[in-house]
Parts: structure tokens; sequence; C-alpha cells
């Protein structure tokens, strides 16, 4: 059950920050730009089916104490330090990927296209470099409806990018963000994060919108699973083809030499941390205990590989 008034209470910060025009943009120019990987794509063979990697570029932000919500900055630091990264700024990367089964195609998640800060918007151009056009996406699977996943359904000037495939959203997210009363009782922060959603998906045809509940199968292979928390119907999903089992855990943790190693820690961006711990928990360790390849927006390039129970959390070691 979902505890609307609960996520509307809890959750100010993580949407209001994923309105892009404050947190995304925080950016420093004296801390440098974040490194792109030299070939944005990464293709991964699942049984029968093929999985493509899409980087759709990073941002480079300052750590301050308001990342994470629970901890120190200074135990954060010392987790950073301790996997020899830097201290000072976190990279968060955007990766986006697509399933092709036969001959069709799913892209889950879109990132920003055109509308985000210049070192985004690179899937594109790396959906080409793997071989493929927009026009040749059948099926856009959301996991939820912060900026940073939906932005890239529509270009700036408000053309749909890709235009022939239908958009399949969880029901229990579309119904919390296009709730009208819902949106007018935000605070003014608040609001862009619900205008945000109407800009790219309300004025979607009826037939290319297709909302699903969380555990329902959404094509042969392809399953859906409720991971609410981060947002109030975020969904993951699961991949399966011949034995083999790949699983997008979309936002369950944002970078995860962070919240993977730290599970109980809250990012900002998280809208009820405390149910987002839990999924995160139940999610970590099903992947674990199925040993099923694992992909993140947010993790390092080429964002899927295999967690493992290190310490108190998990250990990310992606593909080579």
């Amino acid at each position: 059950m979902l505890h609307r008034r609960h996520f509307l209470a809890t959750g100010m910060a993580g949407a209001a920050a994923l309105t892009f025009s404050s947190v995304w943009s925080q950016s420093t120019p004296n801390l440098g730009a974040p490194s792109m990987p030299a070939t944005g794509f990464k293709r991964m063979k699942l049984g029968a089916m093929e999985i493509i990697a899409l980087h759709d570029g990073a941002l480079r932000r300052p750590l301050g104490e308001e990342f994470v919500r629970n901890a120190p900055l200074e135990q954060v630091k010392s987790l950073l330090a301790s996997q020899n990264l830097p201290t000072e700024y976190v990279d968060i990367p955007f990766t986006a990927f697509l399933v092709i089964s036969g001959n069709t195609k799913f892209l889950i998640d879109t990132g920003f296209a055109d509308n985000g800060p210049p070192t985004t918007g690179k899937l594109r151009a790396n959906l080409a470099a793997a071989g493929y056009k927009p026009e040749d996406i059948n099926h856009v699977i959301l996991s939820h409806y912060h900026g940073d996943h939906i932005n890239g359904v529509r270009a700036k000037d408000g053309s749909l990018v890709y235009p022939n495939a239908k958009i399949h959203v969880p029901a229990p997210e579309h119904a919390f963000w296009m709730d009208d009363a819902r949106m007018e009782a935000a605070p003014p922060a608040m609001k862009g994060a619900f205008q945000n959603v109407r800009r790219v998906l309300g004025s979607l045809p009826a037939d290319k919108l297709v909302q699903f509940q969380p555990g329902a199968e959404l094509a042969p292979g392809i399953m859906s699973s409720a991971a609410f928390g981060h947002t109030p119907g975020m969904a993951v999903f699961t991949v399966t083809s011949e034995g083999q089992s790949f699983m997008y855990v979309a936002d369950v943790t944002n970078i995860p030499s962070l919240f993977a190693r730290s599970p109980e820690w809250a990012v900002q961006f998280d809208m009820d941390a405390e149910m987002a711990r839990q999924t995160r928990r139940r999610i970590f360790d099903q992947v674990v205990k199925d040993n099923m390849v694992a992909g993140g927006f947010h993790f390092p390039f080429p964002a899927f590989g295999k967690l493992e129970a290190a310490g108190k959390g998990y250990q990310f070691v992606p593909v080579a």
C-alpha cells in the first residue's frame, strides 16, 4: 500500500531536487568535468536476447552535507577515500538500457535528450553508434518519473524522440504525479517536478501511454516488480532468457560506491528514505541470492555487473 500523504510530507527535498534547475546544475567549473567513456555503449548477450547499456552522460557536483541525508560528511568522504575515489565531488552517471528480443526493441528509461546540462544528452548518439535509430524503438519503459529518467521521451521542441514507441509506465507512479490536487498542494519548489511530468507525458495519445501494475509481465521475458521508496511508484525490471537473468534496478541505489556499500544511507533524492532502504535491501539480496547481472541508472559505466555481499552492504563489480 502506498502512503500518499506520507510521500507528500517526506518527499519535498527529493522531488524538488529533481526539477534539474537546481541540484543537477550544481556542477562547479573549478571541479573539472566528469570523464566520459571512450565508447558509450556496451553489449551483453543474455540467452537469446541482447542488452545494450547506453550512456547518456554524467554530471559532476560538489559533495556537500545534503547529498547523504543521514550520515556525517566526513564519514561519507572516508568511505569514498577507502575506494580511492575523490572526496570533494561526486560524478553521477546516467545509463539507460536497450533490450533486444527478436525484432522487438525495448528502451528502459530515457535520460535527458536535449533538456539537460551540456555533459548529458549523449544517449541518441550512443544508440546510433550501436547501430540503431530512435525510430527503431518499439517500446519505452519508464521506471519512475524523475526528470533524468523521463525527459528523454521528448526533445526540447516538444517532439517525441522515439516516435514509433509505446510508453509503458508504472500505474502507481503515474497516479501520484498526475494528481492535480497533489500538485496544487505541493510547495513551490516541488511544483516543477509535477509540471515536468505533464510536459513530457501529459499530452501523449491514449494509444501511446500504457500503464502497468508493478508485478506484471510487460513482454515475454520482461517482468516488472515494485520498488517503492525512491518515488511512490518506482518499478524495477527483470529480463530472463534461457536461464540467464538481468535486473535493471533503476534508482534503488544512487552511485553504488556510497549507497550499495552503505545501504542504510539515504541520498537526498529518495522521497521516502525508510521505504527506500527496505526496498534496497530486498532487491539487492535477491540479486545476490539469484546471482543475477544487475544494471543501475547511476552505476559507473558500463553500468552493469555483479553485486556481491561486502561488510554490511554490497560491492558492485562492473563487467570487464
